[in-house]
């Protein structure tokens, strides 16, 4: 598809109202400051820095990619994130690059570094320079010619450097909120980690600093000289949701459904 947007700022119905951006008079705290890195190059008009809006977008959702620096090349990662207040935390085998880069484990500023023994020599770092993306794709736009096919989409892009959790309390939070943000009500009904599970899982805190939110509506963009072409053009909405929940093969059959499940 020409228009390639990338994924990073991907779908939306064309029914679905434009997000509102924030007024030039709003307060200070209505809206993330743009800066270099938020400033979209293009399509300027589908950008905006509201602060409720990158929220919304970011509590509908809960996969998010992260991406950053591994040995002088980039790296993404598909992960479950949460949102609580103005942070994002995701969380990890303490045994993962970048969690332990994130811990200073490992990488220079540009984020090269090599494994093993090599790694324990290198400068301790203050985090992890990090880009987090998270994408709803809400339809295909089909246009008459194949330049202007499109999607439509609303997306969160953050920028920040990711710090690992130390604190318990924090930690214990963190968790319990990335549980929840999936399925709201689970992390006070199933068995909370143990010592070594928590031994072995890192968490990572992003600060929401540096946000923007673009999106994509409407219909094709067509040429004038194309609307008279005999083919199909408009939008293939795109929808997702949750099916009937499936018991584990090992549960006892006297164990009912919870409500936060079958409400979903």
């Amino acid at each position: 598809m020409a228009a390639a947007e990338s994924a990073a700022t991907a779908g939306a119905h064309a029914a679905t109202p434009r997000p509102a951006q924030a007024a030039t008079t709003d307060a200070p705290a209505a809206a993330y400051g743009p800066t270099d890195r938020t400033v979209t190059s293009r399509d300027r008009d589908r950008a905006g820095y509201d602060r409720a809006l990158v929220h919304s977008l970011l509590d509908q959702s809960f996969v998010c990619h992260l991406g950053f620096v591994r040995d002088g090349a980039p790296v993404v990662l598909p992960t479950l994130y949460a949102r609580v207040g103005e942070r994002l935390y995701v969380h990890g085998s303490t045994g993962s690059r970048p969690l332990r880069m994130a811990a200073g484990g490992g990488a220079d500023s540009a984020g090269h570094g090599s494994p093993g023994a090599d790694e324990a020599a290198e400068p301790a770092q203050p985090g992890l320079a990090v880009c987090v993306t998270v994408t709803h794709v809400d339809g295909v736009v089909l246009a008459r010619s194949a330049f202007h096919h499109s999607i439509n989409y609303r997306s969160v892009v953050v920028h920040g450097v990711a710090q690992q959790v130390t604190d318990p309390a924090e930690r214990t939070a963190a968790l319990d909120a990335l549980v929840n943000h999936v399925v709201p009500g689970r992390a006070a009904d199933c068995r909370p980690a143990n010592a070594k599970e928590l031994a072995a899982t890192a968490v990572l805190r992003i600060d929401l600093a540096e946000a923007s939110a673009k999106w994509r509506v409407g219909g094709p963009n067509d040429e004038p000289e194309d609307l008279g072409l005999p083919h199909w053009a408009g939008v293939l909405p795109v929808t997702s949701g949750f099916g009937i929940p499936e018991p584990s093969g090992d549960l006892a059959a006297d164990v009912p459904v919870p409500d936060y499940v079958t409400n979903r």
